[in-house]
């Protein structure tokens, strides 16, 4: 495969009015595919992400993530000069996303309804916390928020506390599904001509993910328990201590499983007939008892030891890692998932996109400094090096 070779997306560009996580995911992965994405961010602050910590050589873990190989440019919308420069820059743009506060992008005339006569093929996607209409639209919507009014809390974490997810899966979930939708919104456009609108709202996305604990307490069933690591409904499913300190992950799905797990794992066979565990809701219903079972047969035996029992029993099983273990991940080291990218801090490293092609190579360009690009985009928008010049001294970039 050949890193020239065309990517999905060459020739598309993309517009972002972004900040922190959903928008910024969803163009990274635009550019990914192999779109212009150019950022637009507030002079001198840039994106309020940048700011999150100084975890990567000075930079913010949640902005290198998100927004390696787009252009920054910075402009100031609040000014007449500004909105001048984002008009020539839709007047090339195929997409316009953005996540401003409610109603803000709006205010700038950056509607669908406002832009669509002028830039009939412009695909806009509207990114919320609640959507557009209803009680909620003008509320104000974090991650941890969205995991809250979603009823992600509700069945996440231990009997005695709701936990969120320790990474922000409502911006995520909400990113992914605006992703897909500009990719469709494409492909109609190319049998409709027309660009059209996207409205993305993270709660949405996020009571979307969460189909299986809504049917499980349908017409007002009792919902799952909270169960920490490990599953809600399903038993022997989750983390165990393991006697050298360790802890291995496992998951039974049937019952064949379990009276493989029975014989070959624990060497108990006779487990398999006992009528406090026959099928998973007794399991489940009597999980504490099957659980110290469970912790006084591996408590003489390494993790190793242990994981060696249930791959040979072909039982599905994981260790618990931490991040350092991932880095360090023997299974993405082999698949040479690792790449770098430039940034600001120097070269970095980055993994490629989960969803790999034998066509194309994806896109791995360096994370912007803010306002990197900003003297190169107004050129290439046909701007006098003169006026760009006074485009800094107004402080309209």
């Amino acid at each position: 495969m050949s890193n020239a070779a065309p990517r999905p997306l060459d020739g598309i560009t993309v517009v972002s009015l972004e900040h922190a996580i959903a928008a910024p995911f969803c163009t990274r992965q635009l550019a990914d595919m192999g779109a212009r994405v150019i950022k637009i961010e507030r002079p001198g602050s840039g994106d309020f992400a940048r700011g999150y910590d100084e975890r990567v050589r000075g930079l913010s873990s949640h902005f290198v993530w998100t927004n390696r190989s787009k252009e920054s440019l910075t402009l100031d919308l609040k000014r007449d000069a500004a909105r001048g420069i984002m008009q020539r820059l839709l007047e090339q743009a195929d997409v316009l996303v953005q996540n401003l506060a409610p109603g803000a992008a709006a205010r700038l005339g950056l509607s669908f309804e406002a832009l669509h006569e002028k830039h009939p093929r412009l695909i806009v996607c509207d990114i919320s916390g609640y959507g557009v209409g209803g009680p909620y639209q003008d509320k104000k919507a974090y991650d941890l928020l969205i995991q809250s009014e979603s009823g992600f809390l509700s069945v996440t974490g231990t009997a005695e506390e709701p936990v969120k997810a320790g990474c922000s899966i409502a911006d995520i979930s909400a990113g992914m599904y605006a992703y897909s939708a500009i990719l469709n919104a494409l492909l109609l456009r190319q049998k409709t001509g027309a660009g059209s609108r996207i409205d993305v709202s993270m709660l949405e996305s996020m009571v979307e993910w969460m189909g299986f604990p809504m049917y499980y307490a349908f017409e007002g069933a009792a919902p799952p328990v909270r169960a920490g690591a490990a599953h809600a409904s399903i038993y022997p499913y989750g983390p165990f201590p393991v006697g050298d300190g360790g802890t291995i992950m496992l998951g039974l799905q049937n019952e064949r499983e379990w009276r493989v797990f029975c014989a070959q794992v624990l060497r108990q066979a006779e487990l398999a007939e006992d009528p406090r565990f026959l099928g998973n809701s007794l399991r489940t219903a009597n999980r504490e008892a099957l659980r110290a079972l469970i912790v006084e047969a591996f408590s003489g035996l390494t993790v190793q030891q242990v994981t060696d029992r249930l791959e040979d029993a072909q039982i599905a099983n994981a260790r618990v890692n931490d991040m350092a273990g991932v880095w360090a991940h023997p299974q993405l080291r082999a698949r040479e998932r690792w790449s770098e990218v430039g940034s600001p801090a120097g070269v970095i490293p980055a993994l490629l996109p989960p969803a790999s092609s034998n066509a194309f190579a994806p896109r791995m360009d360096p994370v912007p400094a803010v306002g990197q690009n900003t003297d190169q985009v107004l050129a290439s928008l046909g701007y006098a090096p003169e006026e760009v010049a006074q485009f800094h001294a107004q402080e309209v970039v």
